[in-house]
């Protein structure tokens, strides 16, 4: 039998199954991955893997563990994010997530048409359930490795500050930050992240919040008196934005990355009484940039957009700069991308095609930040009827499971010279 076709005899659909809906089942918002981490954990020992989770908060917690140790040879971690986008609190994800919790956004994993639906079953926890698989594949092939294998399960991974009652510095890559600081030197890394090509850049980006001004007023003395309404003076401005970010992603595209745009929160005024107007209304932006780009040349574009805008409009506003992250990039002659894309093609049969469109931030520009060569790739999105951004996040096919467990395994044995 060949090494490819013992590997799909190894890989067990009713295995993945179990530990998705086993990982969806515990609720891991950003914060609060404690009880995930110490679930994967377990799950890493029962294949032979040195591993423990890594407190960074009581409630807060990645998973680490260490599958082949020498001191001598090159080192590869493959690695996960855990955390969910979105909460499975009624309180917390409504109504901004939908009018009601659909099944698929709770961390209740069920199975149907051969799909594990539920919170995360796509991203990230499909792809944590992958390298667990591989991991377990790896123990049954029982290859020597001529070097050290990590697994990684990062914490706090979503673009997010803390939720309430959380610190405030719990996302953003914060867990994957910390565990490269408790840890081996890592060569490099293959992060399993949404995407079926092979990607070695990605975007960063900045957010920055934007105050504009307006005039405390009264409905009943609108007529009587200036009126300057804050939410509509920002409202006009946020429209010409939309506008500016398509010319922007088309200026600033790269190679593989269109860095996008747009504007996702606003606060103004007293739900209490809507008789009265404020005197500001503040919204946040959120600007991607190509690794190409430099954060405060990008924020100096966007500003000199606004204060254009601004100008037309006769609005009084500031701006803050409240988050960056930068992009990165991975050369492609880097070991572990020729690897990743000659599995790739092996697989597919075919050159690799590399997706050109990137706009999302992972973990990845942690990684290469502390100089580790990373190449990220994963599940494909469900081909199902109206399947829209959550649903892509909350579901996937069980034989997309398999194809990448398949390309994580052969990818490690490559990377080691263990398969021509």
């Amino acid at each position: 039998m060949s090494l490819s076709a013992h590997i799909d005899d190894l890989i067990s659909d009713d295995s993945l199954t179990t530990t998705l809906s086993d990982m969806v089942n515990i609720a891991s918002p950003t914060g609060e991955e404690a009880p995930l981490a110490a679930y994967i954990c377990s799950k890493l020992q029962s294949y032979d893997v040195d591993a423990s989770t890594q407190e960074i908060s009581p409630s807060q917690s990645n998973a680490f563990g260490i599958y082949s140790e020498r001191s001598d040879g090159k080192s590869l971690m493959l690695y996960a994010p855990i955390d969910t986008v979105t909460s499975n609190s009624k309180a917390e994800d409504l109504p901004w997530l939908g009018p009601h919790m659909r099944d698929d956004f709770r961390a209740e994993a069920y199975v149907k048409d051969g799909h594990v639906f539920g919170l995360g079953a796509h991203n990230p926890k499909g792809h944590g359930a992958c390298i667990l698989e591989t991991a377990k594949v790896l123990k049954a092939l029982n290859i020597e490795l001529p070097g050290n294998l990590f697994y990684g399960f990062g914490a706090g991974g979503m673009p997010t500050h803390g939720r309430e009652g959380f610190d405030h510095n719990s996302g953003h890559g914060s867990g994957c930050e910390y565990m490269l600081t408790q840890i081996p030197k890592v060569d490099a890394a293959i992060i399993a992240k949404s995407g079926t090509s092979v990607t070695w850049e990605e975007v960063g980006f900045i957010w920055l919040e934007v105050k504009v001004a307006g005039k405390h007023n009264y409905v009943g003395a609108r007529h009587l008196m200036p009126y300057d309404n804050p939410i509509a003076n920002a409202s006009k401005l946020i429209l010409k934005l939309e506008d500016w970010f398509e010319g922007y992603s088309e200026r600033h595209a790269s190679a593989l990355c269109r860095p996008q745009g747009h504007i996702a929160h606003m606060e103004s005024g007293w739900k209490r009484m809507p008789s009265f107007t404020p005197e500001a209304a503040r919204f946040l932006i959120d600007l991607r940039f190509t690794p190409q780009q430099n954060a405060d040349d990008v924020e100096k574009e966007l500003v000199q957009a606004i204060e254009t805008f601004r100008g037309e409009l006769g609005l009084s506003l500031t701006t803050k700069r409240v988050q960056t992250i930068d992009g990165s990039h991975t050369s492609p002659s880097e070991p572990i991308i020729q690897t990743t894309t000659q599995v790739w093609e092996h697989l597919k049969g075919r050159p690799h095609e590399p997706f050109t469109l990137m706009s999302g931030a992972t973990d990845a520009n942690i990684l290469r930040q502390h100089g580790i060569p990373t190449a990220r790739i994963g599940l494909a999105k469900a081909k199902l009827p109206s399947v829209d951004f959550a649903l892509g996040m909350n579901c996937v096919a069980i034989n997309e499971l398999r194809h990448l467990t398949k390309f994580l395994t052969l990818s490690v044995l490559k990377y080691f010279g263990k398969m021509s």
